[in-house]
């Protein structure tokens, strides 16, 4: 939740440049398989993303900030929001999730 928070209030002005406000972001779980912190990358291992009609697949993405990289490790479990912004997978925001 601390990290909900905190990604909300440190990113709120690129939420401008996303279609939807954020609480209409459906939630993704998913599973961190790597993170690339030069090029603000994510690997996620996901569910379906329903908004970006997405089947369950392992792809990148990018953040939206470099900060919402901080505290995620690689095996982590979380539920995310993600846009395609500019041409590019985004994740929006992230918070930890049960397995």
């Amino acid at each position: 939740m601390k990290t909900l928070i905190a990604s909300l209030f440190i990113f709120a002005s690129q939420f401008a440049m996303a279609s939807l406000p954020l609480e209409d972001y459906p939630l993704v779980k998913g599973i961190v398989r790597k993170i690339n912190l030069d090029t603000q990358k994510v690997t996620i291992k996901h569910e379906e993303i329903p908004n970006l009609e997405m089947p369950p697949m392992t792809m990148v993405f990018r953040v939206v900030q470099p900060e919402l990289l901080n505290n995620l490790k690689v095996g982590d479990y979380i539920h995310f929001a993600a846009e395609k912004i500019e041409g590019s997978y985004t994740i929006l925001w992230w918070e930890s999730a049960q397995h």
